[in-house]
């Protein structure tokens, strides 16, 4: 473990994290884990843990984990839609070169109805931009 820790850890959860200062200047020399705060990326919520006010660089270093979660999610969001394309390019394969009559049948109706609401979705958000485009 290098000796140079960061002042804040930030122990991820669902929909955000709970904030931990760090504190190695102790007598016993351990790693202490203060919690701080606790943090909502997606409504941007922070509360303070307790009765604690946090401070200027608290709120900064919260502010800038923020960011840079909310950058990540969103590539990782894109990246698991580009898998899914990739999966249903295996999944036509599959259909075709492998599949048994039986495992067809197990899945035929779901993945009909999954590529149907998944076809009238973007059909929709594309006449939107569409339309959009033509009255800008």
């Amino acid at each position: 473990m290098s000796t140079d820790l960061p002042d804040y850890y930030f122990r991820v959860r669902e929909n955000g994290a709970f904030v931990f200062r760090l504190d190695t200047e102790n007598r016993q020399r351990r790693i202490e884990m203060d919690q701080i705060a606790v943090i909502n990326v997606k409504n941007g919520e922070v509360k303070a843990h307790g009765e604690r006010v946090l401070s200027d660089a608290d709120k900064a270093a919260i502010s800038d984990w923020m960011k840079a979660r909310t950058a990540l999610l969103a590539r990782r969001d894109i990246d698991d839609i580009h898998r899914a394309v990739d999966n249903m390019n295996l999944t036509a394969h599959w259909a075709n070169t492998r599949a048994s009559e039986d495992q067809l049948e197990d899945v035929t109706d779901d993945l009909l109805l999954a590529m149907h609401d998944l076809r009238s979705v973007l059909v929709r958000k594309k006449a939107e931009r569409l339309m959009k485009r033509r009255s800008d």
